[in-house]
């Protein structure tokens, strides 16, 4: 994610389903405290956060 990369292309890199990458993308979110939203901005949110910003 950080890299910009959606999910397809994720799922690709780790050679590993997209379904997969969808479940451990939500963890994250779950994890990081992201609820769902209508703006699609978690992703951003998500990688501020890792990196501490």
């Amino acid at each position: 994610m950080a890299e910009g990369l959606g999910n397809t292309a994720i799922a690709e890199k780790l050679v590993i389903s997209e379904g997969a990458v969808h479940k451990h993308v939500g963890n994250v979110f779950l994890k990081l405290d992201l609820p769902p939203t209508d703006s699609g901005h978690r992703r951003v949110l998500a990688v501020l956060a890792h990196l501490g910003l």
